[in-house]
């Protein structure tokens, strides 16, 4: 159930994007303690994108899951920014990062809801 949406402008190898995904999930996986089974993750290079009044590499993160503790995302921030600055270049000031925790009734999966 948990899915995390990376959108961003740097450019990178598309033949490097399985592997960025990868890690990604597992990363994903291991911070919230769930099955990396559940895990989604989506990247969406490079995209138009302005953040501060350039256009200099920058990322958007949205982290979405059942049960998201508030206490686990200052660690997620760090895991990802850190992750996105040495994976694709962009300094960590130029990342937002948006967690949001989902109700389980509000999340459906194979015909049904949690």
């Amino acid at each position: 159930m948990p899915y995390l949406k990376l959108q961003t402008n740097a450019v990178m190898e598309h033949a490097k994007t399985g592997a960025l995904l990868k890690k990604l999930s597992k990363t994903v996986a291991q911070h919230l303690g769930k099955p990396e089974s559940y895990v989604m993750v989506t990247l969406e290079p490079p995209v138009p994108m302005l953040f501060a009044g350039t256009d200099a590499p920058l990322a958007y993160l949205e982290l979405k899951s059942i049960g998201l503790p508030q206490n686990k995302t200052a660690a997620l921030s760090k895991t990802l920014c850190d992750w996105v600055h040495q994976e694709l270049g962009v300094s960590q000031e130029r990342v937002y990062i948006e967690f949001s925790n989902a109700a389980g009734p509000m999340w459906g999966w194979n015909g049904e809801t949690f």
